[in-house]
């Protein structure tokens, strides 16, 4: 009986490597069948000793056997013609501008969420009429409402050799309310009726008589204000609201950033002249003259004015939409500091090449600057869109804190980023665009003056060796890059070379 097992063993072994080979190339199939063969005969007579469990021994040289199949698979594996697999993204330059891309789209989608972005970013559609300046008494504080509303309808009536218009407001906090909803606290802005038509500023879904023979008292809201109270509804143009007591009629919406003067009004309540009360202190708005524009200096002129009881008072008129630098300008001159800072952090050279006829073809240098100018091309605007983002993602208005913010962050994404892209440049193969690697040190440091020193880096595409020298000399002071030849390419067998 043990002999029948045995030899039903014997025959399962031989069938295990007959179909084992079917996996090995028929060129090598007979080769290796009888090299099997005889390591199945030694196996065995090292298995099955006469004294051994025939059972246990036979299990064993079955064992051996059908790890034939592993050696065929990778035999038969290893012979087939290599397909070449497709070109890695992980570290390509590909995927550095993909990542690029997506910051510059996370980025400009933030700065979208942000009102207060795209108010900056708004102000310019908006600029005040050219001329318009605001009155500071000098002996009192900056932008304080010094002057009564009674002299304001003195100058209003007179005519003037450098003034051609002259508007009146005052800031202070009323209750308000719309309808059943409880009354809340707003900054409203009482004001002669001609204010915004001497700005300049258009106002949004106002009636085409723009409020002209209205005697009631009407009230422009803000663009904040009408987006945060009323959901941005059109439909609230014409209705009633209660400002201080009074009830008003919403006549217009001002647009974003529309106000530039001194005071944050959530409101702006136009009222004609006879409902203000003469002895009323605020701020007046004059528009100059072509003569009036001639006598200013720096954006501001002095004005003498003499009172009823023949003394004198010392006005400043400040013209408040010009010198008021814009996001644009900003972002500007944050671009001209870094590309001026740029050689004080980086060498801006991307190395010398070695004198070879194994050039690239001219598409290889074009596809290399181009890749470089994309990479420029995208920070850029991810510079200018992320200094929006930090210079007011928590700031509630415009102000001087967040022009420096957006100058700050600005600077140092363009110094650092031009910073990256000279290097990531640096680093990458001139034909395939490949990052170099396999850094190997060679030479001592010792020796620098009589050998070179340095680092050595190679393509693994078998197109380059980059030579990066330990210490700058007067013969070696930048990398060099060395082109290979078609004898290096024994060392790059397999579908990275080429």
């Amino acid at each position: 009986m043990m002999r029948v097992v045995t030899l039903a063993f014997r025959v399962a072994d031989h069938a295990f490597l007959e179909a084992a080979s079917l996996l090995v190339p028929a060129r090598a199939r007979s080769e290796w069948l009888r090299e099997w063969r005889s390591e199945m005969w030694h196996v065995r007579k090292a298995c099955t000793p006469p004294s051994a469990d025939p059972a246990r021994s036979e299990c064993a040289v079955m064992a051996f056997c059908l790890g034939a199949f592993q050696d065929a698979w990778c035999l038969s594996r290893d012979a087939s013609p290599h397909e070449a697999p497709p070109v890695p993204v992980h570290g390509s330059a590909g995927q550095c501008l993909l990542w690029m891309a997506a910051v510059l789209i996370a980025a400009y989608a933030f700065a979208l969420c942000q009102p207060e972005v795209r108010m900056v970013r708004n102000a310019h559609r908006y600029p005040v009429r050219s001329g318009t300046i605001l009155l500071e008494d000098q002996n009192s504080g900056k932008n304080a409402p010094t002057v009564p509303f009674q002299r304001f309808r003195a100058w209003s009536e007179g005519h003037h050799r450098y003034f051609d218009g002259f508007a009146f407001y005052r800031i202070q906090q009323q209750d308000v309310s719309a309808g059943a909803e409880a009354p809340s606290r707003w900054q409203v802005a009482e004001s002669s009726s001609n204010l915004f038509d001497l700005l300049g500023v258009p106002i949004r879904f106002a009636p085409d008589e723009n409020g002209a023979g209205i005697h009631a008292p009407i009230a422009i809201l803000s663009y904040r204000v009408w987006k945060s109270e009323f959901g941005g509804d059109p439909a609230i143009v014409g209705s009633v609201v209660s400002i201080g007591g009074q009830q008003t009629r919403v006549a217009g919406v001002a647009p974003e950033r529309a106000w530039k003067l001194p005071g944050r009004p959530d409101a702006w309540l136009l009222e004609p002249d006879a409902a203000l009360p003469a002895e009323v202190k605020g701020n007046v708005v004059a528009h100059l003259t072509r003569a009036g524009r001639a006598e200013m200096w720096a954006d501001r002129v002095q004005i003498t004015v003499y009172n009823p009881d023949h003394t004198e008072q010392d006005f400043l008129g400040v013209a408040f939409g010009g010198p008021t630098p814009t996001p644009s300008d900003l972002y500007r001159f944050a671009v001209l500091l870094a590309l001026l800072a740029l050689p004080a952090v980086t060498s801006v050279s991307l190395g010398q090449f070695s004198v070879s006829s194994h050039k690239p073809p001219w598409p290889k240098r074009i596809l290399r600057w181009a890749y470089l100018g994309a990479k420029l091309l995208l920070l850029l605007p991810i510079a200018n869109f992320a200094a929006l983002d930090v210079a007011y993602c928590h700031a509630s208005q415009h102000s001087a804190a967040s022009e420096y913010a957006q100058l700050s962050v600005c600077f140092l994404i363009c110094l650092f980023g031009f910073r990256w892209a000279l290097l990531d440049q640096r680093q990458r193969c001139p034909v395939c665009l490949r990052r170099v690697a396999h850094p190997a040190q060679v030479g001592l440091a010792s020796r620098t003056f009589l050998a070179w020193n340095g680092t050595e880096l190679m393509c693994t595409g078998g197109h380059t060796l980059l030579h990066v020298p330990g210490l700058p000399t007067s013969w070696f002071a930048a990398q060099r890059w060395q082109y290979l030849d078609s004898s290096w390419d024994f060392l790059f067998a397999g579908p990275e070379a080429g």
